[in-house]
């Protein structure tokens, strides 16, 4: 019969793909942790593992049991967490994922106040781009992830948090050149500096070089906004930037943040979760907590939100992310 210990220890193995590392993860020991492994390709009747002087990998059949055990243990963390606050919100472990975008302008605030507030929470963050922490939500590793709409995934439930509107970073010996506010056919003669494929912004900046039938593009090899921005005053060329940065990165100089005119491009956040998670006042309250630290309006995403929630809805309207 399977056991869940079993499902766990399979669960890191198959992530590290080393014995000794997982074990040192579970906190067990070597033996311990193959003699688990070994009644469960037992109870499988196939190698679940192959085993070479080089290291280890998963089997075919390895790979499709991983997948199913991901969903199995999500599945089986968001149970126990009914049962850590017995009805109080915010306490034992919380895992929040934040597209790297708006990570270094919300954490700050949003840390602090949580361990003012929620003494007895702890808190892990998970930084990076919105495909990578939509897969650690989907297998539990994340109990909620801080996107933008539309979220597309199956199971997935959001509450809507705030819109973030687009300004326009332009290096300031440059911007007595572009009048204010910015009409998006100006973009026409403007070199548009992007982040790295994979990241969110590059998408929300192509979604209005669309509009505008924008040729001059430019991806300098920034991986961070923070970067972006010291292209962009180092003369470079220009960018989209959210409003939630702005304040943060105007403290470097040397950049001008141009408002565009109506309808100002955004993109809509929101927090996401497994719809299978029982822990929908906390990221209620959460959300809250997340509204008042970026100081940005709810009104619009909320118009957009469908009773504040969308599960998997392909049909959403195309938003930034």
């Amino acid at each position: 019969m399977l056991t869940l210990r079993q499902l766990r220890y399979f669960e890191s193995l198959s992530e590290t793909l080393h014995f000794g590392q997982a074990a040192r993860r579970l906190n067990i020991s070597q033996p311990a942790l193959s003699a688990q492994i070994a009644q469960l390709e037992a109870h499988f009747g196939t190698a679940l593992f192959e085993r070479r002087s080089s290291g280890i990998s998963l089997t075919p059949e390895g790979e499709r049991v991983k997948r199913r055990v991901r969903r199995i243990l999500a599945e089986v963390r968001d149970l126990e967490a009914l049962s850590e606050g017995q009805g109080e919100l915010l306490v034992g472990q919380l895992r929040i994922g934040i597209i790297a975008s708006l990570a270094p302008y919300l954490l700050p605030g949003l840390l602090a106040e949580l361990a003012r507030s929620y003494p007895r929470l702890s808190v892990g963050v998970r930084e990076n781009v919105t495909a990578i922490l939509a897969d650690e939500l989907a297998r539990g590793d994340l109990d909620c992830v801080v996107q933008a709409l539309p979220v597309e995934r199956k199971g997935v439930s959001t509450i809507p948090l705030c819109e973030d509107p687009f300004f326009l970073a332009v290096p300031e010996a440059e911007a007595g050149r572009i009048p204010s506010p910015v009409a998006p056919s100006q973009l026409e003669s403007e070199r548009l500096i992007l982040l790295e494929e994979g990241h969110c912004l590059r998408d929300q900046a192509l979604d209005v070089c669309r509009i505008v039938e924008q040729r001059d593009l430019a991806t300098l090899g920034a991986t961070s906004l923070t970067t972006l921005m010291r292209m962009v005053a180092g003369g470079l060329g220009v960018t989209l930037v959210p409003k939630s940065a702005v304040e943060t990165e105007a403290r470097g100089g040397g950049i001008r943040f141009l408002p565009f005119e109506a309808p100002v491009p955004s993109r809509r956040l929101a927090l996401a979760f497994r719809s299978s998670s029982g822990r929908r006042s906390d990221f209620e309250r959460l959300a809250e907590m997340i509204r008042a630290c970026l100081g940005l309006s709810e009104a619009a995403v909320s118009e957009t939100a469908a009773g504040h929630e969308k599960t998997g809805d392909a049909s959403a309207p195309p938003a930034s992310d």
